[in-house]
């Protein structure tokens, strides 16, 4: 569920946006407070999952990562929040979301080896879930000033990454 933030958080987060690694001190500089002032608001936006701090990268510079975008199609719209969970939390999804036009959902896949990995996303892991009428994958050959935070599921990148995705995942 959703909040409004306040003039302080927005400008917070604004900050952190610019940059994620930007030590405390400075922010409190920035916006004239003290550093546990600083500490607190950013561990509350944390905690309500308004704000996550993490490592992103840009796809489109890195070899071996490819997106896509699979549009997806229901059997039944009643389910609609369930599915969005489900496919949100499968592996390779960074993200996915309820849309307008012609699809149901949108679900942005981040793959790490062939297209292999996106046929088996579109033909078992999605079918699996159950109530899939459709499905439409676009792969994503070129964008700008777009950052992934990588999915779970990215196996060769680091066998041993921590699983917690925070509150959202």
């Amino acid at each position: 569920m959703s909040k409004p933030l306040e003039a302080f958080d927005k400008k917070l987060i604004s900050i952190l946006s610019g940059d994620g690694r930007l030590p405390v001190g400075k922010i409190s500089q920035l916006l004239g407070v003290t550093n546990p002032t600083v500490r607190s608001r950013i561990r509350n936006l944390v905690d309500t999952g308004i704000l996550k701090i993490a490592g992103l990268v840009n796809p489109f510079r890195t070899k071996g990562l490819t997106l896509a975008l699979v549009g997806i199609n229901l059997s039944e719209h009643q389910r609609l929040d369930e599915k969005l969970n489900q496919i949100a939390s499968l592996e390779k999804v960074s993200w996915a979301a309820v849309v307008t036009g012609r699809y149901d959902i949108f679900a942005e896949v981040v793959l790490d080896q062939d297209m292999d990995t996106l046929y088996d996303f579109i033909t078992v892991e999605l079918p699996r879930l159950g109530g899939i009428r459709s499905s439409e994958s676009f792969m994503v050959m070129k964008a700008k000033g777009k950052w992934v935070l990588l999915p779970q599921g990215i196996t060769s990148w680091g066998e041993n990454r921590t699983k917690g995705r925070g509150p959202d995942k």
